[in-house]
């Protein structure tokens, strides 16, 4: 950085862009194998090698921001304006599933029974698992919350803790969603009912994985004493993306558990 007349970072060569992609075909390649011939060893080496390139590619981030300093304001000004676009495509990801929904359940054809849910469905209760993750999930925003609050305060003790507490938190929804489908009443396959229902939980299900594990790479770094009250982006993008998970939830519950049953 002192040789450089801008406060930008220059990234240097990675091979991660290219290991990520080969990874991510490899886990697709595996998916459809499993899929139609119930072979796991490819989906297995994708998920594996999926796995070590995001820890060495999260390894470089870390050393380039925290150890190297080229996480300059201007360049955290810029990440910012890349994590709000990318929840922005997410939003509209999630706004295909919600158009499906109320596409096929405004006006249900006469396959269906003419009604909703379709004729021979027996949907989820809304006041039982459903009610209790929506708690889960909002009791997960306040800690996340009461995290960020820790760490701008330089509270480092609380901040573990309820970063720690969201976590936790996360994990029970995901064991909670995992048993409701296990005993759900109804499948993938029982017409356009099951599949909206699936495919937008189980997206929102899947983002909530995701979201606990960025949780918990900052709860180490938390741990390791990388983040300051005035340096600590990583965890407020952690945060953002949790609380876009929180708000789909709702609109989830809403809509298709509440609305839709």
């Amino acid at each position: 950085m002192a040789h450089q007349a801008h406060p930008f970072h220059m990234v240097d060569p990675s091979p991660w862009p290219i290991s990520g992609a080969a990874a991510a075909l490899l886990t697709t390649s595996g998916l459809a194998m499993w899929f139609h011939h119930k072979s796991p060893q490819l989906l297995t080496l994708g998920l594996i090698s999926m796995i070590l390139v995001m820890l060495q590619w999260w390894r470089d981030i870390i050393r380039e921001g925290t150890f190297q300093g080229h996480h300059t304001p201007p360049v955290q000004k810029g990440l910012r304006y890349g994590m709000i676009l990318f929840i922005t495509s997410e939003v509209f990801f999630f706004l295909g599933f919600f158009w499906a929904f109320f596409h096929s359940s405004l006006a249900p054809t006469p396959e269906l029974g003419g009604q909703w849910p379709p004729t021979g469905i027996k949907p989820m209760n809304p006041m039982e698992v459903p009610l209790l993750n929506t708690a889960i999930l909002l009791a997960s925003g306040v800690t996340v919350t009461w995290a960020h609050h820790s760490i701008t305060e330089g509270n480092r003790k609380q901040a573990i803790q309820a970063l720690s507490l969201t976590i936790l938190l996360g994990a029970y929804f995901t064991i909670l969603q995992a048993m409701e489908y296990y005993e759900a009443p109804f499948s993938i396959a029982d017409s356009v009912y099951g599949s909206t229902f699936f495919v937008a939980t189980g997206f929102h299900g899947l983002h909530v994985i995701i979201g606990s594990s960025f949780l918990s790479i900052c709860l180490l770094r938390l741990i390791n004493f990388h983040f300051t009250p005035s340096h600590h982006f990583g965890f407020e993008a952690a945060a953002w993306y949790w609380h876009f998970v929180d708000v789909i939830w709702l609109f989830l519950y809403m809509t298709i558990y509440w609305w839709g049953s």
